[in-house]
This record gives C-alpha cells, structure tokens and sequence, in this order.
C-alpha cells in the first residue's frame, strides 16, 4: 500500500474514532479524560530510554496501556495516540512493545499516521494558522501555538504540517532548527509540554473496584489499602 492509499484509510480510520469517542473534528483531545472514557487502564512509569510504551487487550476486551514517564509529555501524547490504534482499530492486536529505535513495521508506520492525524486534525490545525501564513511562511510562534494547543511534540507538529502541505521539508527542517523550550519560552508560554511527567500515574476504575469489593466484605481492609498503595492513592494518615 502506497502512502498515498494509507492517508486516506487513517483519515477515514481517526474521522470514525472522533465519532466514537464523541469528539469534533477540529478539537485539541483531552488524553487522560479519553482514557478514562474508553475505560483503558493506564499506567506510567519511569522506563528505560528506548521504551515508549505497550499496550495489552484481552479476550475480555480490558484494554490496558503502560506510558514511559521518563518521556516529555508531548512524546507521551504521541504514545498514547499511537496505542489506542492498536486498542481499538487493529484487527487481532497483539502485545507489543513501542520502541524509538529500529525498523517499524507496515502496522506501526500505520499506527504512528493514526496517532498524528488523531492529534492534529487537518481542520483543527487549518484554523491555527493565520491567513497570511496559509499562503506564505509559517512563523515559529503559531508552530508554538499549535504544538500547546494540541499538546503534542514540536517534531510531532512538524511533520504533520509537512505532511499536510503547510510546509515543505526545507522550511521544516528550519523550523526544527529552533530550539524548542527557548522558543516556547520566548513566546511566553509554559515549558512543561516538553519535559518528563506522570511519573506512577494510573488512570482507571481498579480503586472503585477495589473499594466496591471492601465495602461488600470480599476483600479485607489491608488487601484494599496494599493496592490504593500500589496505585500510589493511599492517604499517609
């Protein structure tokens, strides 16, 4: 399948997971609020270099997602985009590990398109840019607008406006050139989009259960309180 041919499926693909979801077609995606949504179990921790996340969904359909902490967030964004193609539109998913390294396969090239177009909708991203700019240069301050209201990577937002024809690959190339939390900073906005986070955040329903399951006397207090602990939720008190 050429390129070409794949950007219309994933267009298609991310249009129908809008609707799914509940979600316009030009809208910055609330990450944390989807995954609770779409009932995913999500988990970051601090991991090693290579490791960008995985993802796991059972016979049972629980769906469940590790984030690499040790990310900057808007890599982490990319992440989650890229696993919730292998949740929810791959056929027959299988457990895998998302790496940075090595040669991707037609699934993940696909996935990787998915979790772009899912980010940084074409009309969503169409109505960030200036008129002036639509025909002409992209300046670095709407790549900066853009990239924080969409919350993604500032290579993430540049290949997606590459790809989109916003821009060529020489004016990309000098837009990455830029260094990115300076030029977030001169353009007086927060730098935390760029750096690591949610280091042992969880993100789910297993509390709730866990207290439903103490309340009805089927689990007993300190078994509850081992997993709040586990899940970093206990009070010190």
């Amino acid at each position: 399948m050429n390129n070409k041919a794949r950007s219309v499926i994933v267009e298609k693909q991310v249009t129908e997971f809008r609707n799914f979801c509940g979600l316009g077609a030009t809208e910055a995606i609330q990450l944390k609020s989807l995954l609770l949504k779409l009932n995913v179990m999500t988990l970051y921790r601090p991991l090693s270099e290579n490791f960008s996340g995985m993802s796991i969904k059972d016979g049972k359909g629980n769906r469940f997602m590790l984030i690499n902490s040790n990310d900057p967030i808007g890599r982490q964004h990319f992440t989650i985009a890229h696993e919730l193609y292998h949740l929810f539109i791959e056929e027959s998913p299988k457990p895998h590990i998302c790496t940075k390294d090595g040669v991707k396969s037609d699934v993940e090239k696909h996935a990787d398109m998915f979790a772009s177009a899912l980010l940084i909708p074409a009309a969503g991203i169409s109505q960030l840019i200036p008129d002036d700019e639509l025909f002409g240069e992209i300046t670095i301050g709407t790549v900066v607008r853009a990239e924080h209201y969409f919350s993604v990577s500032r290579i993430a937002l540049l290949n997606r406006l590459r790809d989109l024809g916003f821009i060529n690959n020489q004016q990309k190339e000098a837009l990455k050139s830029i260094p990115v939390i300076q030029s977030a900073r001169d353009c007086g906005y927060d730098t935390a989009l760029y750096k690591s986070g949610n280091a042992n955040l969880f993100i789910g329903n297993l509390g709730e259960k866990a207290r439903k399951l103490f309340d009805a006397g089927k689990i007993s207090e300190g078994h509850y309180i081992e997993i709040l602990n586990k899940l970093n939720y206990a009070d010190e008190d």
